[in-house]
């Protein structure tokens, strides 16, 4: 079934698709034209791949089912949130206007960064990515998905990405054995098991109202999630007034404010504090002189 959704002027699929690494990472595809391939599994427990492509009067979602009416809701929230659509960029576009650094990013129409359907699968994926190579961390998250997430009816080769509940089943030598994934195995088992249980609802923190610094606070009491991560995570939330500050980013700024002398986390996010609630983002589609 097709289902239309409308977007904002600021809109661009492509730019979200591409935001970063996620596009990548089972079950999530790029289409050929720039549009988005997922596999979800709806609430009511149904598995459904849906593509979404750019069209003249907005987006296009074409779903593998025919869906009720609660389950078309569900899915047109679960692509809202996903894509960023209730985001509103205007306020940042004004000020980004005005540095030829973010110049490009305007004009692509940049800004928002590809989600997860949940807070718990970004979770997942973000433990993933730490201290390993981009491969391996592609390696686990396929495995995951195969093993332990539901599969699509039309074809079970393609599966969905597993739920708390299934992975709160497993121990950490399956994890560590099944999947490779070191030391990262007990912070999964644990995440599975509290938010399975109910002990933690990740998902509250969609709409959470806290300050910054106390929702990274929050983001870190998480088993496995550092400063880095946390900051990766509040971008994810929509929360800008953060710059995650790795080796990279060490680099990076030490090469263009500088001189390519050394620097300390501290003077990378000084240099980005002017940006106020919009700093992240500042930092993330920078223009960068790369040497």
């Amino acid at each position: 079934m097709t289902v239309l959704l409308a977007v904002r002027p600021d809109f661009s699929l492509p730019a979200v698709v591409r935001s970063h690494g996620w596009i990548q990472m089972v079950p999530f595809a790029e289409l050929p034209d720039g549009g988005l391939s997922y596999i979800v599994r709806l609430s009511c427990g149904i598995v459904v791949r849906f593509t979404v492509q750019a069209i003249t009067s907005g987006l296009r979602v074409d779903t593998t089912d025919i869906l009720s009416v609660e389950e078309q809701s569900e899915l047109q929230e679960t692509i809202t949130w996903m894509l960023g659509l209730e985001q509103d960029f205007g306020k940042f576009y004004q000020l980004a206007r005005q540095e030829p650094k973010l110049a490009k990013m305007v004009e692509r129409k940049a800004g928002r960064v590809l989600r997860s359907p949940t807070l718990f699968e970004d979770v997942i994926r973000t433990i993933l990515t730490t201290n390993t190579l981009w491969q391996h961390t592609l390696k686990m998250c396929r495995e995951l998905v195969r093993r332990f997430g539901d599969p699509l009816p039309t074809n079970h080769d393609l599966h969905a990405f597993p739920t708390p509940e299934r992975l709160a089943l497993e121990n950490e030598a399956t994890f560590r054995e099944q999947i490779r994934m070191g030391y990262r195995a007990p912070y999964v088992v644990n995440l599975a098991q509290v938010v399975a249980s109910g002990v933690l609802d990740l998902e509250d923190y969609k709409t959470s109202s806290l300050p910054m610094p106390q929702l990274r606070k929050e983001l870190m009491k998480i088993i496995g999630v550092g400063g880095y991560a946390a900051a990766n995570l509040l971008m994810l939330l929509g929360r800008y007034d953060y710059v995650p500050v790795d080796s990279w980013a060490l680099k990076v700024v030490s090469n263009e404010f500088f001189g390519g002398a050394p620097i300390t986390p501290k003077q990378v996010l000084t240099t980005f504090e002017r940006w106020g609630e919009w700093q992240g983002l500042a930092y993330w589609f920078w223009d960068w002189k790369v040497n």
